[in-house]
């Protein structure tokens, strides 16, 4: 079954429209030159360049058989005989049999390979739905990446505007076998460093170097530094452990006391005497003087050395610096607080030089420190050498920015590949089992075009055609067998060809009726398809009122009722035949039968669902068409003539010879519409109008005045709102 109609750029559709259907029976009404000829030969000669842009959905059915001026031109006017119908006979009845029997097998399969190609589908739909979800999924990282700061959308270059793509490049990259250590925020800065005016080369941080570590390890600092024990206060003096404050009370003391004592710097008391300044000064000899000196030249060496460092900000400051600051401040912390603690421990040390003091060695915290600088430096050398080599590091940072996507869309691609691993198991499954089908298939039908050549004969369709003749009161001309495949048309007492001599509705009924049998037979003994659609384009164009009933009937009993034929498709131009074909059973019409309606507004034909309630008759159809100012002007013009002839006509019976002398209507705006609808003028060879004349609103002001001077302005203003 024919499920969608698709027309667009050919003939009168300018531009796309649809027909969209689910029943056997569709009926199409359109006035002449809508498009329905347009379509019917879309169906007689799908492969025709003009219908490039048409289709039809399933664009594989079965045959579809079409009876329009095509048909009729290419078996009678052309070929000026009809090729032969092939019809069963009933005298083989072996062989008969076994196309019963082959045909029935035949629908079996046909059956079977509906529903593995059905099955085929729906596994190829299920895992498009996976592929587009797993697309949709990828594609955020265009929508993540691309616009904003445009940092890293140089990545994506060429794979912006089509989904499927991105899709297959990252699909392409291999899973990395860890974690990539870069993220995205790495990769960006490093991107960011890389390119515009501020990508520069960067110095490199220098490392810190301590030149008075060597004083931390002297030995001095482990001595107990003691003054002259000959002293007669070296054995007071050590036993109060007080050397420090007694050398520096020394410089309270006067240079002599002569014969008085002196006052004493620590009691106040006038114990001084010139004997124990001497005890005192000779404790604190050369040799402890020297001693001393050696620490505070340590100290000053230390000092000098720990002034000299370089603060915490040219190391913080740098940019390579700031994912490292924290801990760069830590160690450089952590250092100079242990130098600080050495500098305090040296000063206690001079203070009071008889106890050992112990330095911290700050090599090992500078050399951590250092470390950190030398991580840092080796990061500003990669930089620095990425600059003088910028497009290929950009390269780099891209392939190290994708193996990233593909680590974080792991889950994305692995299930999507073992979705397409399944339905590729599926699919290629059912391909080979759709393959036995079709080769059991070709095996039935040759069975079935063996056996029919056994069987086949023109003889029953040329009967069959006669027959129909007869039945619609034609006896003066009838088919006769003209050769073994072939007929001719002759008349009684004449055996010459007298096809031509037909009327024209004669032809279209002979052409019909053969249609018919062509249907209901087969065009040759090859043919095996027990199903087919039938599309029938205004098989009444040319008949009188007489037959339009008896073609109905046709119709209905060979095609609407007939089993062979899972489609049908009628166009007509009346919408009396149109009625005629439509179900009046509510519940049978909603289950087999689609109404259209084809209309053609100025902007192209445009095919629309029609409901049943909507069917009017041919003076209704007219009116509308003159009430929309959209259609064709050749279209509104000839309607009005339309119903001017057939209500003054037909139903009021009025004599319009003086209609158009009136006074109303010699106008110069109305001289157009009077030549035109006038049909006395027409006998006079006046009825040529050139349509750049036609002016809808004078045309219509005209049309208005023919219903009003006649009296009959509320018929006009009745039909004005159909």
């Amino acid at each position: 079954m024919i499920t969608e109609i698709h027309m667009n750029a050919v003939a009168s559709f300018k531009k796309a429209t649809s027909l969209v259907t689910d029943r056997k029976i569709n009926l199409i009404y359109g006035l002449n030159g809508t498009g329905k000829s347009t379509i019917s030969n879309f169906f007689y000669e799908p492969n025709d360049s003009a219908f490039i842009l048409c289709k039809k959905v399933p664009a594989a059915s079965v045959p579809v058989l079409v009876y329009n001026q095509a048909f009729i031109r290419d078996n009678f006017y052309v070929a000026d005989r009809l090729q032969g119908i092939f019809s069963l006979s009933k005298e083989n009845k072996e062989a008969e049999q076994k196309i019963v029997d082959s045909t029935k097998r035949q629908g079996e399969l046909e059956q079977d390979l509906k529903d593995k190609r059905s099955e085929q589908e729906s596994a190829t739909r299920a895992f498009s739905q996976k592929k587009y979800q797993a697309i949709e999924k990828v594609w955020s990282i265009k929508q993540t990446y691309a616009g904003g700061d445009r940092v890293l959308e140089y990545c994506l270059e060429g794979l912006k505007g089509q989904k499927d793509k991105l899709f297959a490049h990252l699909q392409s990259i291999p899973k990395p076998a860890g974690e990539p250590k870069k993220d995205v925020q790495t990769i960006r800065q490093e991107v960011e460093a890389l390119q515009g005016d501020e990508a520069q080369l960067q110095p490199r941080l220098a490392t810190i170097s301590f030149s008075a570590h060597g004083v931390e390890s002297d030995a001095v600092f482990q001595k107990s530094i003691l003054g002259n024990s000959d002293s007669e206060v070296a054995a007071l003096i050590e036993k109060l452990g007080s050397s420090d404050w007694v050398k520096q009370g020394l410089s309270y003391l006067p240079e002599s006391v002569r014969n008085s004592n002196a006052q004493c710097p620590f009691c106040q008391e006038a114990t001084i005497s010139e004997k124990f300044i001497d005890s005192v000064r000779s404790y604190f000899d050369v040799t402890y003087e020297q001693q001393l000196d050696e620490l505070a030249q340590l100290l000053k060496i230390y000092r000098a050395a720990f002034d000299s460092l370089l603060g915490l900000s040219p190391f913080t400051d740098h940019p390579f610096s700031q994912k490292h600051k924290d801990s760069i401040t830590n160690k450089y912390q952590l250092f100079v607080g242990e130098i600080e603690s050495n500098v305090r421990k040296i000063e206690e040390k001079i203070k009071s030089p008889k106890f050992p003091a112990t330095l911290s060695d700050t090599a090992g915290l500078i050399a951590d420190f250092n470390s950190v600088i030398d991580l840092i430096n080796t990061e500003i050398d990669e930089y620095n050498d990425k600059l003088k080599n910028r497009k290929s590091a950009l390269d780099n940072l891209r392939n190290e920015f994708w193996k990233l996507m593909r680590w974080q869309f792991d889950q994305t691609i692995s299930r999507f590949d073992a979705d397409q691993q399944a339905a590729d198991r599926q699919l290629k499954g059912l391909m080979v089992e759709i393959g036995n089908i079709d080769t059991d298939l070709a095996k039935v039908r040759k069975e079935i075009a063996d056996a029919q050549k056994q069987t086949v004969n023109i003889d029953h369709a040329v009967a069959a055609i006669n027959a129909g003749l007869i039945d619609l009161g034609i006896d003066d001309f009838s088919v006769r067998k003209h050769s073994e495949n072939l007929y001719r048309v002759v008349r009684a007492g004449d055996s010459k060809d007298a096809f031509h001599s037909l009327s024209e509705g004669e032809k279209m009924m002979i052409s019909f009726l053969y249609f018919c049998e062509l249907c209901k037979g087969k065009a040759s003994s090859e043919d095996t398809h027990a199903q087919r659609i039938a599309v029938i384009d205004d098989p009444i164009s040319s008949l009188s009122h007489v037959y339009v009933f008896n073609v109905g009937q046709l119709i209905r009993s060979v095609f609407f009722k007939g089993d062979r034929f899972s489609q049908v498709i009628v166009l007509t131009h009346s919408l009396y035949f149109f009625y005629e074909m439509t179900d009046p059973n509510h519940e049978r019409r909603e289950k087999t039968q689609k109404l259209f309606r084809l209309s053609k507004p100025s902007s192209g034909s445009v095919i629309q669902e029609m409901k049943y309630e909507e069917v009017q008759n041919d003076y209704q159809a007219y009116w509308s068409v003159v009430n929309d100012q959209s259609q064709p002007p050749a279209l509104i013009a000839n309607c009005m003539r339309n119903i001017v002839e057939y209500f003054f006509n037909f139903v009021r019976k009025k004599d319009l010879n003086n209609v158009f002398q009136m006074p109303e209507l010699q106008d110069a705006k109305f001289q157009a519409f009077c030549r035109y609808i006038n049909r006395e003028s027409h006998s006079l060879g006046q009825n040529i109008i050139d349509m750049k004349e036609f002016n809808y609103d004078a045309f219509r002001e005209g049309f208005k005045l023919v219903f009003e001077v006649t009296g009959f302005p509320d018929h006009y203003k009745a039909m004005s709102k159909c």
